[in-house]
């Protein structure tokens, strides 16, 4: 499991808001998510499989669209 260093933000009645976590945290909870969805393109019912070079083409250009960074 990844050990992940959080803090709470609190409001003024002490409730819990947010969380902050260091940026390579982040970037660590970030690749999981990427490779999982590339693994989830990889496996998906289509008529043609993905191979992982195609997979990560196709990802990078969902992104590119989508995301802006």
């Amino acid at each position: 499991m990844l050990d992940i260093q959080k803090q709470s933000v609190v409001d003024e009645t002490q409730q819990p808001i947010a969380v902050q976590i260091s940026i390579a945290d982040f970037e660590q909870i970030e690749e999981i998510l990427e490779n999982f969805g590339l693994v989830k393109l990889m496996e998906a019912e289509t008529t043609e499989r993905l191979s992982k070079q195609e997979a990560l083409n196709y990802y990078q250009s969902l992104k590119d669209e989508y995301v802006d960074s």
